[in-house]
């Protein structure tokens, strides 16, 4: 992938997508009377030591609304030229991204009412109590500063970190994504392996979508562990009228509905011994018969199978066919678990706060604290349990924001925590203290590399190993120090 935009395949990162997103802390005070301007000014600079910026009416408002961004507009509702209400509604036609405060004198506290149904955050009766003043522009600068943030993550969304619908930050996605480009314009066999909810399905949909220009055949799936062998066969092969009781026509499987697109076999590590020997067949000649008939069906179809155990190790149990094992893993692609992904968190976050949002009502926005947790929690169910939870913290969320109680209690209790003292005894001692070894480690190595803001050598000192075997487990680990650097 270049960086250049018209070189650019349709859905692809952007290289300058861990470009940070500065927040802004700028107050415009609208206010026709020049005395009030200026204490305004002194008292919020020196007490909150925020940028204001004065305008005596609303079309001088609306020309410096036009020149740089503010977070909060303060104004008066009765000036010359353009007063208040006509500045909010000018802002909301021009969907401004700033919040609204108005002032107003005693006598006007239903024009103050009206602001308010208008979209005003809140309204100041003049002369405003200092203290008051400060502590309601502190609150609505932080819930500006989320809306901010989170109107930036629905940007990266759909701009930045999509690449045909899978959404990542992360840098080891990114190579998937490159070899997925790679392998458009061919009928290579992929195997998918990752752990269950890492999105496998969303990645054989990728591969299928990048190759919609040279195949125009339809996505097909099947979870080869849901049926039985008998079952599985007629699904995958059809049948022809009369071949086994029920079979009241001929039917066409799942291979002939791929023809010209691809075959997802989901699970493939499940299929049975027997339906190993005739998917191998029909792999190497693209050509079958179905079941109860004798002439041979070609088909034109890339097949991409997925599991979440280690074919390999099948293989080595035998347990698995080996001829088939290397039939399908022509191109594997390992998925990482979102524990190794911490960056794709928070943009995982903000989607699915957008999909579950309630009808008619903006998407909830994801106070800090709640995502502290959600960053903080491992997902040992990965993407899946990440969107269940945001379903759950949409659903019982009340005035428009997620916080720590809206989220499940694994969540809040940590845990599923990496490096969690799971006993599997079917498994090898050594192998699994091994693993255990290996995740406290990464986790040691991501907290230090936070507190040392991505720096390596501070990273090393801390850690009371030498810069070189910091930077070889970082690599090993695959971790983008970036992630970790001041914004």
């Amino acid at each position: 992938m270049t960086s250049a935009d018209d070189d650019q395949p349709k859905d692809a990162p952007r290289d300058d997508a861990h470009a940070p997103v500065e927040p802004v802390r700028r107050v415009l005070l609208v206010e026709d009377d020049e005395d009030t301007r200026n204490s305004f000014r002194q008292l919020l600079g020196m007490a909150l030591d925020i940028e204001v910026d004065l305008a005596p009416d609303g079309a001088a408002a609306l020309k410096l609304l036009d020149e740089r961004p503010y977070s909060i507009v303060v104004t008066d509702l009765r000036m010359p030229k353009i007063d208040g209400m006509k500045l909010m509604a000018e802002i909301q036609a021009r969907r401004l991204p700033v919040t609204v405060i108005v002032t107003t004198g005693h006598g006007s506290i239903d024009d103050a009412v009206h602001a308010m149904r208008m979209g005003a955050y809140d309204f100041l009766t003049k002369p405003p109590d200092p203290q008051h003043l400060c502590l309601l522009i502190e609150r609505a600068l932080r819930e500006r500063i989320l809306q901010d943030e989170l109107a930036a993550l629905r940007s990266q969304i759909g701009e930045r970190h999509r690449f045909w619908n899978v959404l990542s930050k992360c840098p080891r996605m990114y190579d998937i994504f490159a070899l997925i480009g790679d392998i458009a314009d061919t009928t290579t066999t992929v195997l998918i392996e990752g752990e269950t909810g890492t999105g496998k399905e969303q990645i054989a949909r990728a591969i299928h979508q990048a190759s919609a220009e040279h195949r125009k055949g339809p996505f097909v799936p099947i979870n080869c562990a849901a049926l039985s062998e008998t079952l599985l066969e007629s699904e995958l092969f059809g049948h022809e009228k009369g071949s086994f009781t029920g079979a009241a026509g001929q039917r066409k499987g799942r291979f002939e509905n791929a023809h010209g697109g691809t075959l997802f076999l989901d699970e493939v590590a499940d299929i049975p011994a027997s339906m190993q020997v005739k998917l191998l067949r029909v792999l190497q000649e693209r050509r079958f018969e179905r079941v109860g008939g004798n002439q041979p069906v070609d088909v034109d179809v890339r097949v991409i199978g997925a599991t979440n155990r280690s074919l390999e190790k099948a293989v080595k149990e035998n347990k698995f066919r080996e001829d088939l094992y290397y039939r399908l893993n022509v191109v594997r692609i390992e998925l990482p678990p979102l524990r190794q992904r911490p960056e794709d968190i928070p943009i995982l976050a903000a989607y699915f706060a957008q999909k579950y949002a309630r009808p008619g009502q903006n998407a909830a926005t994801i106070s800090q604290a709640a995502m502290e947790r959600l960053l903080a929690f491992s997902w040992p169910g990965n993407i899946r349990q990440l969107e269940n939870a945001m379903e759950r913290a949409c659903v019982t969320a009340r005035d428009g924001e997620i916080r720590p109680e809206n989220l499940p209690g694994e969540v809040l209790a940590g845990k599923g925590r990496r490096g969690s003292l799971r006993v599997d005894i079917s498994r090898p001692l050594a192998e699994q203290l091994g693993e255990l070894t290996s995740a406290f480690e990464e986790r040691y190595l991501r907290r230090a590399l936070r507190r040392c803001r991505g720096h390596v050598g501070r990273c090393a000192k801390l850690s009371g190993l030498s810069r070189r075997s910091i930077s070889a487990k970082i690599a090993q680990y695959k971790i983008d120090t970036a992630a970790y650097k001041p914004k």
